[in-house]
């Protein structure tokens, strides 16, 4: 028996079946719209009865203005309506996969709070969390979360950067392309003597030309970023904060470990560390 081809239902039938369900004409759209328009203060806002006609009839894709209209008139959220048309979490995901030379903060939250994930639900008794062991041994069965719940289960919001591949200011502990996760709630070093340097405090740097991870020194309006002992790079001294400011403590940190072949030295520039390109291949690990 030949199964029966399921018919793709593109974005302007979704937004049909939308303005079908609440009972609304294509005029009274456009007489929302240019409610919309008004109180936005832009034309650009009005979806007009002919255009609505149009994108309905796959003749045309709304603009982001008009996406917001309809997001308002519909109920639903813009990001909802964008994801008739393309694959809204596709950014996130594809910008990891860039290799960019500069140390940057970065969003990864999923724009549709509705959408699940997999996630461990119970682990496996006869594995052993003291050891290292692959995470497919640990857990015994997975489940779909939401992302919203997710979200509400950590009370603090965090921050996430990627480690420039120029960027050797704490190589070789945090390695070049290593992503990082930062507390912004902690922006104060804390005291000078530490047991080791996985017990000193690491933190994200705003300077006006872009970002720095490193260990911090405050003293009278001064901030040092000084770098790791076996980094190439040096001890730099701004004026705090107006020079530079801490965004928050690296808390945790996804880090390369695998190198490729390293690239030759055109001449090493110590302020931006640029020596060579890291590599793929991350583990997750605690800062």
């Amino acid at each position: 028996m030949t199964p029966v081809m399921q018919k793709k239902i593109c974005g302007g039938e979704r937004l049909k079946r939308l303005r079908m369900r609440l009972g609304l004409t294509t005029r009274e759209v456009d007489e929302l719209s240019r409610a919309i328009a008004s109180r936005q203060g832009s034309e650009d806002f009005t979806v007009s009865h002919a255009r609505l006609v149009q994108v309905e009839n796959e003749e045309s894709v709304p603009s982001i203005f008009k996406c917001f209209s309809l997001s308002a008139v519909y109920g639903v959220s813009i990001s909802e309506i964008l994801s008739y048309y393309m694959d809204v979490d596709a950014p996130s995901r594809l910008h990891m996969t860039m290799d960019l030379a500069h140390t940057h903060p970065s969003s990864v939250e999923s724009p549709r709070k509705d959408k699940t994930i997999s996630f461990p639900v119970r682990l496996n008794p006869g594995a052993s969390a003291s050891l290292t062991t692959p995470l497919s041994e640990l857990v015994e069965a997975w489940g779909e979360v939401p992302v919203s719940v997710l979200e509400q289960l950590n009370p603090r919001k965090f921050r996430y950067a990627f480690i420039g591949l120029s960027d050797y200011t704490m190589y070789p502990l945090i390695r070049p392309g290593s992503f990082v996760q930062i507390d912004q709630h902690q922006k104060v070093p804390g005291p000078a003597h530490y047991h080791s340097e996985y017990d000193r405090p690491i933190f994200l740097i705003e300077l006006r030309g872009g970002y720095v991870c490193s260990w911090v020194e405050l003293e009278s309006g001064r901030l040092r970023s000084v770098p790791h002992p076996l980094s190439p790079c040096r001890t730099r001294e701004f004026a705090y904060p107006s020079e530079a400011e801490i965004v928050g403590r690296v808390t945790g940190a996804a880090v390369r470990l695998v190198q490729p072949e390293k690239r030759a030295l055109a001449g090493r520039d110590h302020d931006g560390c640029d020596t060579f390109a890291a590599a793929s291949g991350a583990i997750a690990a605690r800062a």
